[in-house]
């Protein structure tokens, strides 16, 4: 694990309700805090989860909730569900809607329902003044057409995979893009490329944690704590010295998220 003192990191794609943390929540928590990791975001998947995740995130002021429903888990979803998830954004502990978007790489995706309920979601972003946490594996395009659909909405697309030109969309369209550990592995020649072109003002770091761990950490449990590997590889992508890339990329996710400024101890 590396630990680069003194900066103050923040993972902005995190799953730490996930119940692989359970075993060992505090210290996952305690290696994050060595890390440099301050603040950590923490989007919900489904409603059956947003019970859990507010009374963790109360627990663990580090944490702040988004509460959303994933485009993987359809048939787990209601239109109930989506009907209350206007209640609890109204409780205003939410930094984002989300994890929302669009999946078309599972198997014979509803694309209708997927949808229709990203949609209704990023209406509840706009009328809450929230901006959205957004999946979207095979279907960017669709994502950015949906999205150009909801003029003044910001948001990220988390593990961005799209191109360039959909970068230049995105980016005109104030969202930002998040990376986490794929910038790591050695033969992401393509993702590498677009890391070193895209403006630093428009990158996010995160985790996915547990999942998509750091290329040293391949085939394990991924968590908060190995942000800063991601952070060397991007700075070593971008010539960046981790130092500023840390401060900005923190300053990115604080403004988008509306975060309050924070230090490590």
């Amino acid at each position: 694990m590396f630990i680069l003192p003194g900066m103050e990191l923040i993972d902005t794609h995190t799953h730490l309700d996930d119940p692989s943390f359970t075993p060992d929540f505090e210290q996952v928590l305690a290696r994050a805090a060595k890390a440099g990791v301050g603040t950590l975001i923490v989007p919900a998947i489904q409603a059956s989860g947003w019970a859990a995740l507010r009374q963790l995130c109360q627990q663990h002021p580090q944490l702040r909730p988004a509460y959303g429903l994933h485009p993987m888990f359809m048939p787990r979803h209601s239109e109930r569900e989506l009907s209350a998830l206007a209640g609890w954004l109204e409780q205003g502990d939410a930094v984002a809607v989300g994890e929302c978007g669009l999946d078309f790489h599972i198997p014979d995706p509803d694309r209708k329902r997927q949808q229709q309920f990203f949609e209704a979601q990023l209406e509840l972003a706009r009328n809450h003044h929230l901006p959205v946490i957004v999946h979207a594996r095979k279907a960017v395009e669709q994502v950015i057409l949906t999205l150009r659909r909801f003029p003044g909405i910001k948001g990220v697309l988390h593990s961005f995979s799209g191109s360039r030109q959909q970068a230049e969309r995105l980016i005109d369209m104030g969202f930002m893009m998040g990376f986490g550990g794929p910038a790591t592995y050695a033969n992401a020649h393509r993702l590498h490329g677009l890391i070193a072109w895209l403006p630093v003002g428009s990158l996010l770091l995160e985790t996915d944690s547990p999942d998509q761990p750091a290329a040293p950490h391949r085939g394990e449990r991924n968590e908060p704590a190995y942000l800063p590997e991601v952070l060397l590889a991007i700075g070593n992508l971008k010539g960046i010295a981790a130092e500023q890339l840390a401060q900005q990329t923190s300053a990115n996710a604080r403004s988008l998220f509306n975060l309050p400024a924070t230090s490590v101890h």
